[in-house]
């Protein structure tokens, strides 16, 4: 992670993560999804499904969610809600773009970690 901006820290930049796809951050010992939609928006999840906690970052992104590789449970990238039928939610994060650049806030990501 590099500098902050106005409390939000850099995490990377929009072309660090493939469209349609995700990478991970660690914060302490939270690990943190960013995805990134193929119309280029950005959103964090802890990167563990309610269900099982398999990982967010590996499954497929489509229609503003992300599909669990183990499972399949689909899990909303803007609330970290399941979808459907399925109940729970993974933990999400407010994240932004301010150019390439990928800001995240990280006060939320240490709260999470205290859970």
């Amino acid at each position: 992670m590099n500098a902050a901006f106005d409390g939000w820290v850099k995490v990377g930049k929009l072309g660090d993560v493939p469209r349609r796809g995700a990478r991970c951050i660690k914060s302490g010992d939270v690990t943190i999804a960013i995805f990134r939609t193929a119309d280029d928006r950005v959103f964090a999840l802890e990167d563990r499904c309610p269900h099982k906690n398999g990982p967010l970052s590996q499954g497929i992104v489509h229609d503003g969610c992300v599909t669990c590789p183990l499972h399949n449970w689909v899990i909303s990238l803007e609330s970290g809600e399941a979808q459907g039928a399925d109940s729970g939610r993974s933990a999400s994060f407010k994240v932004k773009l301010k150019g390439d650049d990928i800001l995240l806030d990280l006060k939320d990501v240490h709260r999470a970690g205290r859970r």
